[in-house]
């Protein structure tokens, strides 16, 4: 009507409007910026290959294995963290420790007079299941040894003669850090008098008290029961006796049961750390899958841990890892047993067996085979036929390795808490490391001099009390080039104690028995085992790297790569 066009009609233009057309505008550009860079994220997720860790060296493939401390332990011969090092100690039991008054409350009854007193009182057979008897003999253990935590008292028992008696009992040290407890068993001399009164006259070495050395799971004669325990949880114990003998299973259980097994690959004559990080991935995929892991229990030692510098067939896993605590915790089977009983009844009983080989079948894959057995089977061509590649990928995520079951020796712990028993738990610990790494001025300039004895005299007078007793943990051969230490330190070094496995020992019985009647060799890496457990007990802990040297811990340049 007045000539108006049809487009200002719209209203689309009018001034009043521009506002919200721009930010509409502007909303649809971000959305549209939005789904692209979605668009993009998802195809370079799609297709992005990441770094083959098989192409790092292999202390980068099993770096969290080893302790994520200042540790100066070599990496490739470093002792490998296992369960036991991660629990934490439960602080409701560790606070109950028996104090000497806990003892004295038990003496409820009156001691005996001179009156009742029989004339042959000194002379005759000495009962070592009297309580006045029981009461002295953990009264006098408490006040001799004022730096352990006492847990729990055996019965005592009859010793070697008329005037001794051996008893049990479980500790830990006052200061430990570790959530293990410790068993020690000790033969008393008891002298009696005339006027009938006992006193404890003695007290012998650690591990005397032989007859004291029971079983497992029997009734203590005196223990502080605590209000909330953890009765669930299975406490490692050093020193109880060890039973990992293989056992055998009917022909019904077996029959019963699902089993996998890994055969072949690359993983012989590895590192200790390259063998768990595939062992520990065959036993997670058994537990996925709730079979038993068919296990080898012969290694081969690499020859980094011998005296002859080859690879060593023969060893025992039981040598070094606790497969009584395995075998309860988990369901494993000893290789040469399970094909034993294979063979007596896998026709009779109608047993399958499912191969597989390629390692790229997940377990996921296999989680509904119904076959008794499941064999992963493994090539000639490394790194494809390392045990451990059945647990990258996608399988990561889903298959978890158990770290927690697998605990080390407790022979070898044993042989550790002997030595810990004889510094009575209260020394101090230097770890030196020398060897190559000192001959190497290019990668470590600094560290010859800095371990010289002068210098560490220099640098542990602040680090160090006068007159402590001072375990040195080291890898340099000669010892005596640590003699000046001695003017300020008792120092102790771990061929002190070659009593504790020589043929003498509880350990090389035990051992050789395992082993057929043939003997076992303490070889490098039982060394090096021993070595850094005891170094780890001690109160307090000096490093080569960072408290002696400024030198970086593998090489010029490395100090901020290695510490993270």
């Amino acid at each position: 009507m007045f000539g108006r066009s049809g487009m200002s009609r719209t209203g689309s233009f009018r001034p009043e409007n521009l506002g919200q057309h721009a930010l509409a505008m502007i909303g649809n550009l971000c959305f549209t910026m939005f789904v692209v860079g979605v668009l993009v994220f998802t195809i370079i997720a799609a297709t992005y290959e990441p770094e083959d860790p098989l192409f790092h060296p292999s202390d980068k493939i099993t770096n969290f294995l080893t302790s994520t401390s200042n540790a100066t332990f070599k990496s490739d011969i470093s002792v490998v963290r296992t369960g036991e090092d991660f629990m934490t100690p439960n602080q409701t039991v560790v606070a109950g420790f028996i104090n000497i008054t806990d003892v004295e409350n038990l003496e409820s009854t009156p001691e005996t007079s001179s009156s009742d007193c029989d004339s042959d009182f000194a002379t005759k057979q000495l009962d070592c299941r009297d309580p006045e008897v029981f009461h002295l003999m953990m009264k006098a253990a408490i006040e001799q040894f004022k730096d352990i935590h006492f847990y729990r008292f055996g019965k005592p028992v009859a010793g070697s003669n008329e005037t001794s008696c051996d008893m049990a009992w479980r500790f830990r040290p006052k200061e430990g850090k570790t959530a293990a407890f410790y068993k020690d068993y000790r033969r008393f001399v008891i002298s009696r008098s005339n006027n009938c009164t006992v006193s404890v006259v003695g007290i012998g070495d650690y591990h005397s008290g032989v007859n004291a050395r029971k079983k497992k799971k029997q009734k203590p004669g005196f223990e502080k029961k605590s209000e909330k325990s953890d009765q669930g949880s299975m406490p490692l114990v050093v020193g109880e006796v060890v039973n990992d003998a293989l056992v055998n299973i009917s022909e019904g259980a077996f029959s019963h049961g699902k089993y996998l097994i890994y055969v072949g690959g690359g993983d012989r004559c590895k590192t200790v750390n390259h063998y768990l990080w595939s062992f520990l991935c065959a036993l997670g995929e058994a537990q996925y899958l709730n079979r038993t892991l068919v296990m080898d229990l012969t290694l081969c030692l690499s020859s980094i841990y011998t005296n002859s510098n080859q690879d060593e067939e023969g060893k025992d896993f039981r040598f070094y890892f606790d497969f009584e605590h395995l075998r309860e915790a988990a369901s494993v089977l000893d290789q040469d047993q399970f094909w034993s009983d294979w063979n007596k009844w896998q026709k009779k009983d109608g047993l399958k067996l499912h191969l597989v080989e390629d390692f790229r079948v997940t377990p996921m894959k296999l989680a509904e085979v119904k076959d008794t057995l499941i064999m992963r089977k493994f090539g000639s061509v490394e790194p494809d036929n390392y045990w451990y590649r059945v647990c990258e990928g996608e399988t990561e995520s889903v298959v978890q390795r158990p770290w927690h079951l697998l605990w080390k020796s407790r022979r070898l712990l044993d042989i550790v808490s002997a030595i810990a028993t004889r510094l009575n738990w209260d020394y101090d610990s230097v770890h030196i490391e020398r060897g190559e790494k000192a001959r190497n001025k290019e990668l470590w300039p600094n560290l010859e001099q800095d371990t010289s004895p002068d210098a560490l005299l220099t640098t542990l007078q602040d680090k160090l009390e006068d007159g402590r007793h001072v375990y040195i943990a080291t890898n340099e051969p000669d010892i005596s080039f640590f003699d000046p230490l001695k003017d300020k330190y008792t120092t102790h070094f771990l061929d002190e104690y070659k009593d504790l496995w020589d043929e003498n020992s509880e350990w090389y019985s035990e051992t050789t028995k395992l082993n057929n009647g043939i003997p076992v060799e303490f070889d490098g890496y039982m060394r090096v085992s021993v070595d850094t457990e005891v170094f780890l007990r001690g109160k307090k802990q000096i490093e080569t790297f960072n408290d002696l040297t400024n030198d970086c811990k593998d090489g010029v340049n490395t100090c901020n790569t290695a510490s993270s």
